[in-house]
């Protein structure tokens, strides 16, 4: 890419050493550059509105003016540009990154706990490239450091929507991951204490995150909503996410139907995996399910919904507009498997008007 036309990358971090790292890792991409660094927040601010970067990569801690108030105070600037958090990960690295999200930042990579140079810059380069690259708009590469294989937008399936007969549904599962905290916030408060089905969510994120996650998601949905715990029995009117590092599935035992977690290789590069709830959902439910694809880099969930697909269950997916990332959603879209694919402000009406088609079948028989 010409260097005029380079995505423009604004470093906010108080350490040396991680300005250095950041930057040789970025200066490995030839369509990114970095323009500027700052050491705070404020230093940032007053640089900001001539800079006019693509995106933004900023620290927590820094003296003077914090991560956090730094984020408050961008969104004031410009409500669209993409923000990148670092974090820790630890219980307070989780609470203040899921505050910062909440409070407009796009996306977070954890720190690298190692400080030796070559591991730091093939975390940096593994981690946090791919997702400057998907928050700006540009292609993936054809293959990353780490080896990634580029994802591959599936050949359309030609598929008679109109004319499909639709099961009652029992189970609705949602795969999310870039800008999922901020989706699911906006979407399970929309659903009623009375749902009548389980929900059971994937979203890409680390241990602790999730926990957190969901206590606070519970806070603001009329559902309760809660990490798993393995061997619990999946319920109505409840939203179950799955831990961070552990795959989640559900599975009959004894006539009950359980939700399980497992710590099996990683899938799409991720653990827990949409693919794999979604693959177990397909198993027990087939038909009667209700997959739902929100936000997301990458291709996580594509083949969970191709076998989804199959059995008769219905699909819905975000539309590009309303999605951070059109990923995951999108690949689904350009295969032909979604039933639907709407703005993340009416997808919870659309799931209401499905579980009530169950209800009412029920009602009748």
């Amino acid at each position: 890419m010409p260097e005029a036309t380079r995505k423009r990358v604004f470093l906010v971090d108080d350490a040396v050493v991680v300005r250095k790292a950041l930057s040789v890792a970025i200066a490995q991409d030839r369509d990114l550059e970095v323009v500027a660094t700052a050491v705070n927040g404020r230093v940032a601010l007053a640089k900001f509105p001539t800079l006019k970067p693509d995106i933004v990569l900023l620290d927590f801690e820094m003296p003077e003016m914090d991560g956090l108030a730094t984020v408050r105070e961008l969104r004031k600037i410009d409500g669209r540009v993409p923000i990148i958090m670092f974090s820790s990960l630890t219980e307070g690295g989780a609470s203040v990154t899921l505050e910062a999200l909440s409070l407009g930042a796009t996306d977070y990579v954890t720190k690298p706990s190692n400080v030796d140079m070559t591991a730091t810059l093939e975390a940096i380069s593994r981690e946090l490239i791919p997702k400057i690259r998907a928050l700006c708009g540009l292609p993936e590469a054809s293959t990353s450091v780490a080896g990634k294989p580029r994802v591959q937008v599936p050949a359309p399936i030609p598929i008679a929507h109109s004319s499909r007969l639709l099961s009652p549904v029992q189970v609705v599962a949602i795969g999310v991951s870039t800008g999922g905290p901020d989706a699911l916030a906006r979407l399970l408060p929309s659903l009623p204490a009375n749902f009548p089905v389980p929900v059971v969510i994937a979203q890409h994120m680390p241990p602790i995150f999730t926990s957190l996650l969901a206590a606070r998601l519970s806070t603001r949905s009329a559902m309760p909503v809660r990490e798993c715990v393995s061997g619990e029995p999946l319920r109505p009117g409840c939203v179950v996410i799955a831990p961070g590092d552990f795959h989640m599935v559900v599975k009959e035992e004894n006539g009950s139907i359980l939700l399980k977690t497992h710590q099996a290789p990683k899938e799409n590069f991720c653990r827990p995996s949409v693919d794999v709830l979604f693959h177990s959902i397909a198993q027990l439910y087939g038909a009667r399910a209700l997959a739902v694809v929100l936000t997301g880099m990458g291709q996580d969930g594509l083949k969970g919904c191709e076998t989804l697909r199959r059995l008769g269950a219905r699909i819905y997916v975000q539309d590009e507009a309303s999605s951070v990332v059109w990923g995951m959603p999108g690949l689904i879209a350009r295969a032909g498997l979604a039933d639907k694919i709407l703005p993340l402000d009416q997808i919870a009406a659309e799931i209401m008007r499905a579980t009530t088609m169950r209800t009412a079948a029920r009602a009748q028989s």
